[in-house]
């Protein structure tokens, strides 16, 4: 399940229009890459939780035949199969989240479609490079601790009071832990640690009637990490993955430009040449600054 329903507010005015999760990464949008990573991990039907003004999410994943026809008759092999790789990914559903409540209330919204299933929420402002598989990991933890199972990240403790943050206990050692509390963007100062909550969950479908219960919180929605700490608090298995790999916050601007600058850099049919141009520039603007 991928939550789509924001309005991109960080990013106006481009968003007034185009829905963020559209926004390129080099050459995709960053939605295809969080549907590449579920994909990857073995997942293949696939719920976006969308809001007004998304309909480019649903064109970019559909069928363009007038497109396909055109880059056929030109036998351009390579763009024709960049167009149909986004169609071909998955089986994808979209279901409208009408008011804007907050996370909680858009994983409720996937409640019908999911039924008594575990499942997988991932946020699409989070890119988690496939050379590190945290679904895998978070996979395996669940597989052997059961319950839900949520994606930690040590963060600036000056940084903390933007996230989730966890309280946990080391559970036999490795980056696996038992979550004990957890508080959704706690004040400067009272964050019981700097793991912070990133955009991997992994939900015993018991979330939803917790969620159903769960009265509007911080900025008066209903968080998903308030149901979480319900949970925790009643003694059901809540655990954490910790991660130290590669992940991209799309949703902040200038951790977007590093995104597209790093992974442009990556590209061996981009990165070269954008490379060798990306020096030559820092050393044009160090020069002008002596």
């Amino acid at each position: 399940m991928i939550p789509a329903a924001g309005l991109g507010t960080r990013f106006l005015p481009l968003t007034k229009a185009t829905p963020k999760e559209m926004l390129p990464v080099v050459d995709k949008p960053a939605i295809q890459y969080v549907v590449e990573e579920a994909v990857a991990a073995g997942m293949s039907d696939i719920l976006m939780v969308t809001g007004r003004n998304k309909r480019p999410l649903e064109d970019h994943f559909d069928r363009n035949y007038e497109l396909e026809e055109a880059l056929q008759r030109r036998g351009d092999q390579d763009k024709l199969r960049s167009v149909c790789a986004s169609t071909e990914l998955a089986d994808i559903h979209y279901v409208r989240q009408r008011d804007p409540k907050g996370l909680g209330h858009a994983v409720l919204c996937a409640a019908p479609h999911v039924g008594r299933e575990p499942f997988a929420v991932l946020l699409a402002d989070d890119l988690i490079d496939p050379r590190d598989p945290l679904l895998a990991r978070m996979a395996e933890v669940r597989e052997r601790l059961g319950g839900s199972v949520v994606a930690l990240m040590e963060v600036d403790p000056q940084a903390i009071h933007l996230y989730g943050c966890a309280a946990v206990e080391r559970s036999g050692g490795g980056d696996g832990v038992r979550i004990t509390e957890l508080v959704e963007k706690p004040e400067p100062g009272t964050a019981p640690s700097n793991l912070a909550v990133i955009g991997r969950y992994l939900l015993d479908p018991e979330i939803f009637e917790v969620l159903r219960n769960t009265a509007p919180g911080r900025g008066g929605e209903i968080q998903l990490t308030d149901a979480l700490r319900t949970l925790v608090r009643a003694g059901r298995p809540v655990h954490g993955v910790v991660f130290s790999g590669r992940r991209y916050d799309t949703g902040d601007r200038a951790e977007y430009l590093r995104a597209t600058v790093r992974l442009a850099c990556e590209r061996a049919d981009l990165g070269p040449e954008f490379l060798a141009w990306l020096r030559e520039f820092v050393r044009a603007e160090e020069l002008v600054g002596v």
